[in-house]
């Protein structure tokens, strides 16, 4: 359709406008990198105390300076006509003019709000809503939703095909992209839901239950920004490729502060591989699991079963049952974690058996001569004999070396699982120098609770460390009253805070952010967990999650219907209701933005013929292709595969292609498929170059693509232990085009029998 002169006069003036919005981007840039450069300059000269708030001013800048680049990409994306006559811009950040006049709002702000809210039939003062396209930073087109029917009749009005549908059509790039300029109505009001509490999102495949976690974590963050600055927050998904999927998301919108892991990442210094066996994940997810490990833990702390005899320098001390109990019932009424209660069961003993020393000597050599108790004391502490016993008695323990002898040393695992059958104890029963397993993370994790730490000095250094950072906040305060002048004139005045000059004002060590700490320390309380996929984690997951927020304020997003795991939910009420009662609110995605409804109907059909309830989200757009479906003879698959690739990825037209399979398929896969597309075959969500990506269910979950090959499809019912959620995640991921090769039977209800 040509373009009229009023559209081209529209266009033309948001290309201006964009223009200068852009130009003001460049220059706060250059204005940082002159600020840093000025700060760096000055780095030699001064007291520590004035190069440590120097070197806060720099990394201020460098952080203002890595958002700012960040943004590039989309800076603006809308603009709304107000009911007063206003044209308010909304982008990525806010912007303003040297003088504080406002060029852009930041889509956080809660004036920016209405563009995602308003209607025809609520405009909330909204006359248009303008998505503005962009390439580069060019303005390619405008798409008008006219709110107030009056514009219709003015000259001006303008009405496009549809941002979002552009972006739903759009490739994908092996990157999860953000949705900040596409966000409907329902989306953003979970996104904007109060802080507190535990918020539940629930929605079907290709709702964007994803993209909703990940803006509503950058939404807090701007919206909370004091609070959780110094807490932090907490974004676990589901595996690593998922990780990697949607680790730009959060920086193109602004936020860099998220620590985001895995489920095999929740220990700092372990990273954990899947749990291949379903039955002792199933196990090992237990609530009961606690327990065991708690009375592994006190099992440690053992009695003897008669009095041992010691020799300290030739003389012989007894050790009895009874002054290890006592020295025992002391140490744990402290109430504290083994390997510091230790610190006090050693000393009560090693008192007695002085003691016990001291009489012998002082009757052997008479009773007028007296015994130096400070050298015999040393005698004592120093004794192999007495060393020995007492680490028989109560062993300092890792996390680690708990729980690798508890699986691998007969007789451990049934003194603290009575209530575990024989059959699950063999299940449980594992090599020492096996890898760890995601579902032997909350495990650890809960031994380091109730262990503590090895050096029993730590505690008291955490304390320390705390009164220090204590006074460093209010040195930090007193010195930012006083260079309120340089602040002022650096333009760093109300950005940089106490705690961003404290981190920097320790000798030798350089400034870490909470997410950066937090990373690391496995008792860090976060100010906010955003958990993606919530369905599949186990009881015990949940609890380490929990013990991370002691506040339980949680967005959990995720679809019961897709679950997978052994140790998975089958209610949000089963999984949270234990540690949170009844203070979870639910919310509903109810439109599947991602996948065609040809597609989409294909998979629910199947589910529904399986037994499981799924919600069905109403589609929002037709696809060109219903699932085709490839029966083969037995050992087929990867012939037909082979032969279908081509037409598939020329349909998909540079498009992501996914094949789908149990993990004994995929090495045969790879292979073959490696050996004619070379480069081109990717691992997790592919890459620019990688538009091929063979993967198992368990991998693709939470990703998408423009295509998928499913491999026996039935597989994916039987190998999940009976549940749907494999190949109903499966059938879901794609954008565009999907493909069953089948072998066997294939499920039911994929084919529609009404056609």
């Amino acid at each position: 359709m040509p373009e009229t002169s009023s559209a081209h006069h529209e266009l033309e003036h948001e290309r201006h406008y964009v223009a200068g919005l852009y130009q003001r981007l460049d220059e706060l840039r250059e204005e940082k990198r002159e600020q840093l450069a000025q700060v760096r300059r000055s780095h030699s000269a001064g007291s520590h105390q004035n190069r440590s708030e120097r070197d806060a001013f720099a990394t201020m800048y460098e952080d203002r300076l890595a958002q700012l680049n960040a943004v590039d990409d989309r800076l603006v994306f809308g603009r709304l006509d107000l009911d007063d006559g206003e044209e308010r811009y909304i982008g990525r950040i806010g912007l303003s003019t040297a003088d504080l006049q406002r060029l852009m709002v930041d889509w956080r702000a809660p004036e920016a709000g209405t563009f995602y809210q308003a209607t025809a039939f609520e405009r909330q003062g909204v006359r248009r809503r303008r998505h503005l396209i962009l390439k580069g930073r060019n303005v390619q087109a405008i798409e008008d939703d006219v709110l107030d029917y009056s514009m219709l009749e003015e000259e001006e009005a303008l009405q496009g095909e549809g941002a979002l549908l552009a972006a739903l059509n759009s490739k994908r790039t092996g990157q999860m992209s953000d949705i900040v300029g596409t966000i409907q109505a329902e989306q953003d009001r979970i996104i904007r839901a109060p802080l507190a509490g535990t918020l539940v999102v629930q929605g079907g495949p290709g709702t964007g239950k994803t993209a909703v976690a990940l803006h509503r974590a950058a939404y807090l963050l701007y919206t909370h920004r004091e609070r959780l600055k110094s807490a932090g927050v907490l974004l676990v998904g589901p595996s690593n490729a998922f990780i990697r999927y949607i680790e730009r998301v959060l920086p193109s919108l602004g936020e860099t502060g998220v620590v985001m892991s895995s489920l095999g990442q929740l220990m700092p210094g372990i990273a954990a591989v899947p749990e291949e066996d379903a039955n002792v994940a199933e196990i090992k997810g237990r609530i009961s699991m606690a327990d065991v490990v708690a009375r592994a833990v006190a099992n440690r702390q053992r009695l003897p079963l008669e009095p041992r005899k010691l020799n300290v320098e030739g003389t012989i001390l007894l050790l009895t049952p009874k002054m290890v109990q006592r020295a025992r019932d002391r140490a744990r009424a402290t109430g504290k974690p083994h390997n510091e209660a230790r610190v006090t069961f050693v000393k009560i003993l090693l008192r007695e058996l002085t003691e016990q020393l001291t009489e012998q000597l002082e009757e052997s050599s008479g009773a007028g001569n007296s015994t130096d108790r400070a050298y015999l004391a040393e005698d004592v502490r120093s004794s192999r004999d007495v060393r020995v016993a007492l680490n028989l008695c109560w062993m300092p323990m890792t996390p680690q070396k708990l729980l690798s002898e508890l699986f691998s040393k007969p007789g451990h695992l049934e003194g603290a699982a009575p209530d575990l059958s024989a059959e699950e104890i063999a299940l449980l029963r594992r090599s020492p120098d096996a890898p760890w397993t995601e579902a032997d993370v909350p495990l650890l994790d809960e031994a380091a609770e109730l262990l503590g730490e090895l050096d029993a000095s730590a505690g008291r250094d955490h304390a320390l460390r705390e009164e220090q950072r204590k006074r460093d906040l209010a040195n930090a305060e007193r010195a930012i009253e006083n260079t309120e002048g340089f602040l002022e004139d650096s333009g760093a005045h109300g950005i940089l805070s106490a705690e961003d000059l404290a981190d920097h004002n320790t000798v030798g060590e350089t400034r870490l952010t909470a997410a950066d700490r937090a990373a690391v320390d496995r008792t860090w309380a976060f100010g906010h967990i955003v958990v993606d996929e919530a369905q599949e984690l186990s009881a015990m997951q949940w609890r380490l999650l929990m013990r991370r927020c002691p506040l339980k304020s949680f967005t959990v997003v995720g679809d019961i219907a897709q679950t997978s795991s052994a140790a998975g939910a089958t209610s949000w009420q089963q999984a949270l209701t234990p540690f949170v009662g009844d203070r979870w609110t639910l919310e509903e995605l109810t439109v599947n933005y991602r996948t065609p409804a040809q597609i989409a109907e294909a998979a629910v059909r199947m589910a529904n013929a399986a037994g499981l309830v799924v919600s069905a989200p109403k589609a929002v757009r037709e696809g060109r292709w219903a699932p085709f479906i490839d029966r083969v003879p037995d050992g087929g698959l990867v012939d037909r595969l082979m032969e279908t690739l081509p037409e598939d990825l020329e349909a998909l037209e540079g498009g992501l292609l996914a094949i789908i399979a149990e993990e004994h398929h995929l090495e045969a896969v790879r292979r073959e498929v490696g050996a004619v597309y070379g480069k081109r075959l990717g691992t997790g969500a592919g890459g620019l170059e990688q538009d091929i990506v063979v993967t198992s269910p368990r991998e693709a979950k939470g990703l998408e693509f423009d295509g998928v090959v499913i491999l026996e499809p039935e597989e994916l019912l039987t190998a999940a232990a009976g549940k749907v959620g494999d190949l109903y995640v499966a059938m879901t991921r794609p954008t565009q085009r999907l493909r069953l090769i089948a072998a066997r039977p294939v499920p039911a209800g994929i084919i529609d029998e009404e056609d």
